[in-house]
């Protein structure tokens, strides 16, 4: 079947051939590119998707969708996967997809500057995807990345929250586990070396140990901000080392947990001996360290695979459901990190 505009009527936006001539290439070539082919030379592709951004061209989702059912790729969208969290969580999307029948087309926005959003914006319209997993984004919001209009999507904790489907593991519980864990030693406070404080997550974790210690009759002390990573963890553990009054660390997570250990060892200060840490993740070396460390599991797969299944069943459904949260749950490890505080 075949469809063409009424006489005399002007067709409106750019077409497939306009990008052509601007990019210098055949429409079939702009076909390819838009419809995410990998016989394109890299070069090339990006010369097509430069015209289509000065051209404002939008491939025709729904012409592509009756010639070949659907795209069979789901995106997924991040500011990183070099974490450990992220990675795991990537590993069980792609693996949730495939046995979905869909590919996984990763997005990574490495700039998270406001400009870089609107980028990805417009590369999420180019792209040969069905539906969207966004699952780091703390420097976007719904008003800075603007989304095709019926795009199925599903997301990680942030401030996408309330607006798509979501999938987060339970960072108030586990964060609660964490502190009362600690108080339950016998320690008179705990210290918290959080996570960046444009993070959902972090401020979930940082909040939920305030209200704990307040709930105890206790007054915070001021937490320690770090980055995530490792780096962090043992430049703030540095400090933490050298208050004597310091006898028990929350850590926003697992590798600024271990930064800390070595930073107290370093200062001739004791795990758990002298000071007792406890972590977020569980990520596989926690158990393997010296000490063991104490820490909150979250089932990333858990979670990759609670993503992929909100955004296949809109496909099949062809529906939006409302912007429920999906709660992961988690699990206080107890290993050899922590215990009661010095006497």
């Amino acid at each position: 079947m075949t469809t063409a505009s009424a006489p005399g009527r002007r067709r409106s936006g750019p077409s497939i051939g306009d990008v052509a001539r601007l990019a210098g290439v055949s429409p079939q070539t702009v076909s390819r590119v838009s419809t995410g082919a990998d016989s394109v030379r890299p070069s090339t592709r990006a010369k097509v998707v430069l015209a289509m951004d000065q051209l404002g061209y939008s491939p025709n989702r729904a012409a592509q969708a009756l010639r070949n059912g659907t795209f069979g790729a789901i995106g997924v969208l991040s500011t990183g996967f070099q974490r450990t969290g992220e990675a795991l969580t990537a590993e069980a999307l792609v693996e949730a997809a495939a046995l979905e029948d869909y590919s996984v087309t990763l997005l990574h926005v490495r700039n998270p500057a406001r400009e870089s959003w609107d980028n990805a914006a417009h590369r999420i319209s180019h792209q040969a995807i069905d539906g969207l997993v966004i699952m780091r984004a703390e420097q976007a919001s719904p008003a800075t990345l603007a989304l095709p209009t019926g795009m199925p999507v599903a997301v990680s904790f942030s401030k996408f929250a309330g607006h798509y489907p979501t999938v987060s593991a339970d960072q108030v519980q586990g964060s609660e586990d964490a502190v009362r864990h600690l108080l339950g030693l016998g320690h008179r406070t705990v210290h918290h070396l959080a996570g960046p404080q444009d993070s959902e997550h972090a401020l979930v974790r940082s909040g939920t140990w305030r209200r704990c210690l307040l709930e105890a009759g206790i007054r915070p002390p001021e937490p320690v901000y770090g980055d995530w990573s490792a780096h962090d963890g043992y430049e703030a553990g540095r400090r933490l080392a050298a208050d004597p009054e310091v006898t028990a660390v929350f850590c926003a997570n697992d590798e600024m947990a271990l930064g800390l250990v070595r930073a107290l060892h370093e200062a001739g200060r004791r795990v758990p001996d002298d000071v007792s840490v406890v972590g977020f993740d569980d990520i596989a070396v926690a158990g393997w360290t010296s000490p063991p460390l104490t820490t909150v599991r979250q089932d990333f797969h858990a979670i990759g695979r609670a993503l992929i299944t909100l955004v296949v069943g809109q496909l099949r459904l062809r529906s939006v459901p409302p912007p429920a949260l999906t709660v992961v749950p988690t699990e206080l490890i107890v290993r050899a990190s922590t215990g009661p505080p010095p006497r």
